[in-house]
């Protein structure tokens, strides 16, 4: 297994070095608005893409962890605007099915965690911690969200409204590639890259530093993700990943950290850059989507996912975004 993950992480760090030639300036008169109009129209189309009401995702994902890699099944099912459900299950551990999302402004998660017992002579912790937890967690499946939709659809809806600027132009080994900044609620803050063919190919953002929130180690936890303690992010196909998936040299450098509200704490060494990357697009009822999706923390691939099926406007389980199931 050691041997698998450093051929992925020598992968990555070739793929680095060769994007990191200069990349241009501004490209004279391209907009944020230009180029997402020009992602849209080659992902689908305006119309193909409002159309979409819901949709049903299966695949399967490779986690490494540690010594070790971990296979997770999974089922999303999403109602456009604000309902999103994931379920995973891990056939190679004792462990049930986790399903998390959101619903509105609620989260979706069982099973529930329960606070642990006070430790002796110590006093209980107060009534709102616990919340505070969920929402966190709440806004993690919102955040990943967001960032699979601006693979799908290089966009995201209104129950996740964000802005869009435009940076430049990166070199990436598919050819030139143009720099959308989005920014969102929660300190949301991510580059998405776009081919000359239009369609996206790369999302990176930077994590804040620690274990806390959304995107930090372990956090990005794909919602849906493994019980926790077993880290996580989204999807993952066998072998290492194709050279074309390299990460583009951008011109305007990494994306804005995304602190927590106190930032990182003195001294903290900062967390790498996280990317995804979307390859392998098919045509899907008029519509083009990617099969598969690559993470990568700094140079390490941690994690690859395979799309087995995508059902679009198919009946989703309105059981799978009960905000009360335990």
């Amino acid at each position: 297994m050691r041997r698998f993950v450093s051929v992925l992480a020598s992968v990555t760090f070739v793929l680095i070095c060769i994007g990191g030639r200069q990349a241009p300036g501004l490209a004279q008169g391209k907009t944020a608005e230009s180029v997402l109009a020009g992602a849209r129209a080659a992902l689908g189309g305006e119309a193909k893409i409002a159309s979409v009401k819901t949709f049903i995702v299966t695949g399967r994902t490779r986690q490494v962890r540690g010594e070790n890699l971990v296979p997770i099944e999974f089922e999303i099912q999403a109602e456009l605007p604000d309902k999103y459900s994931r379920r995973d299950e891990f056939p190679a551990q004792d462990a049930g099915p986790v399903t998390s999302g959101f619903a509105g402004d609620a989260l979706v998660l069982i099973p529930r965690p329960v606070p642990p017992p006070p430790r002796p002579g110590m006093p209980a912790p107060p009534p709102q911690q616990q919340e505070m937890m969920l929402r966190a967690r709440m806004m993690q499946a919102k955040q990943d969200f967001a960032r699979l939709l601006l693979g799908m659809f290089a966009g995201t809806t209104p129950g996740f409204p964000v802005t869009y600027s435009y940076v430049g132009q990166a070199e990436a080994p598919q050819g030139k590639a143009d720099v959308i900044e989005v920014k969102g609620p929660a300190n949301f803050a991510a580059r998405l890259f776009i081919a000359d063919n239009g369609l996206p190919i790369m999302l990176s953002w930077q994590a804040p530093a620690g274990p806390g929130g959304p995107g930090g180690p372990g956090g990005m936890a794909r919602p849906g993700g493994p019980p926790p303690g077993a880290g996580g992010a989204p999807p993952g196909a066998a072998g290492p990943p194709p050279a074309a998936s390299g990460p583009p040299a951008t011109a305007g450098g990494p994306p804005p950290a995304a602190a927590g509200p106190a930032g990182p704490p003195p001294g903290a060494k900062p967390a790498p850059e996280q990317r995804l990357f979307f390859a392998d697009y098919r045509d899907v009822d008029g519509l083009k989507l990617p099969f598969r999706i690559r993470r990568a923390a700094g140079t390490e691939t941690t994690e690859e996912t395979t799309f087995d099926r995508y059902r679009i406007n198919a009946k989703v389980d309105p059981r799978r975004f009960d905000t009360t199931a335990k």
